[in-house]
């Protein structure tokens, strides 16, 4: 799982240098996340699922509430942040959080929590970082017209 986090650095890399700034602020439909949106939601889940992995892998029992990310899209700033910042920021998380889980006791591995009404292992949040960003980049490939990854 580590391998397929950390491959994800380069591709994520790839659509920085791949969109112009003239199609940062592109939306491939009204009422759609800009390509800067998308990238700064990315952003927003990796330091969500990072954090809960954290917290869990910490043993802490505390129930962590959901998010809805399209309010914090709203209330966030990405429309007018540089697609270069946002995915650098995307990119510092994703290291901090390859580092947690590198240094990650075996047994810490299956510690759950509960998130968002659901009960979710370390090791799922993982899966759920990697599934997450492999969905976007999709969208950017077939929505945006970004060739990124495969």
């Amino acid at each position: 799982m580590l391998g397929v986090l950390r491959s994800q650095l380069g591709l994520l890399r790839e659509v920085k240098a791949l969109v112009p700034p003239e199609r940062e602020s592109f939306a491939y439909a009204p009422g759609k996340w800009t390509v800067r949106e998308l990238a700064g939601h990315l952003g927003d889940g990796e330091r969500v699922f990072g954090f809960r992995a954290f917290s869990f892998g910490r043993a802490d029992a505390t129930p962590l509430p959901g998010f809805d990310e399209n309010e914090y899209v709203a209330r966030a700033s990405f429309r007018t942040t540089p697609l270069a910042d946002l995915v650098d920021e995307l990119l510092l998380q994703r290291e901090a959080n390859l580092l947690l889980f590198r240094n990650l006791a075996a047994d810490r591995w299956s510690a759950a929590g509960s998130a968002n009404g659901h009960r979710v292992t370390v090791r799922a949040l993982a899966f759920i970082m990697a599934g997450h960003v492999r969905h976007h980049l999709g969208t950017l490939r077939e929505r945006y017209g970004v060739p990124v990854g495969p």
